[in-house]
């Protein structure tokens, strides 16, 4: 069974992970939806809370599963059995990061391999960082995220702008 493993801090997910879940769905047996505890940042959602909003987001797809890691990704990816990293690009900005990201890890483990997939043009101007930017002044966010994200920024922010 192929397993990869899409890291990530998912604060909040949006459609543009959404895009990159699906369709590594279609390319893997078995895709680990990795939630990362960083230290360094300060999440608007527990990893607890991005764990259960990216399992309602992904919940008709059988083979994803959802876990949350803390540590080095390479450790993490042994550990599932996995046989790859998935990270996706969204600009030539975010290339330089996840390609010294991805040399790391392969100087840390050389049986780890990182693919890169873009998601599709109408989600590549799309962060989790602009969601949160946007639910916060109060505008309407339901283009690039779930409804379940939605209700959960929602609630988390005040009222977020309507459909």
């Amino acid at each position: 069974m192929r397993t990869v493993i899409y890291p990530g801090s998912f604060d909040p997910i949006t459609n543009g992970h959404l895009d990159v879940i699906q369709r590594a769905s279609r390319l893997f047996d078995q895709v680990v939806v990795a939630v990362a505890h960083n230290g360094g940042k300060q999440p608007l959602f527990t990893p607890a809370e991005r764990k259960t909003l990216i399992g309602q987001s992904t919940g008709g797809l059988n083979n994803v599963s959802v876990d949350i890691f803390e540590g080095l990704l390479v450790e993490y990816v042994e550990q599932q059995s996995g046989h790859a990293v998935i990270r996706g690009l969204r600009a030539l900005s975010d290339f330089e990061y996840e390609f010294q990201m991805a040399l790391m890890n392969r100087k840390l483990n050389e049986q780890v391999e990182t693919l890169f997939m873009m998601p599709r043009a109408s989600y590549s101007f799309l962060s989790s960082h602009l969601v949160k930017e946007i639910a916060t002044l109060g505008g309407d966010v339901s283009a690039f995220v779930t409804p379940e994200v939605r209700a959960a920024l929602s609630e988390r922010l005040g009222q977020v702008g309507a459909n």
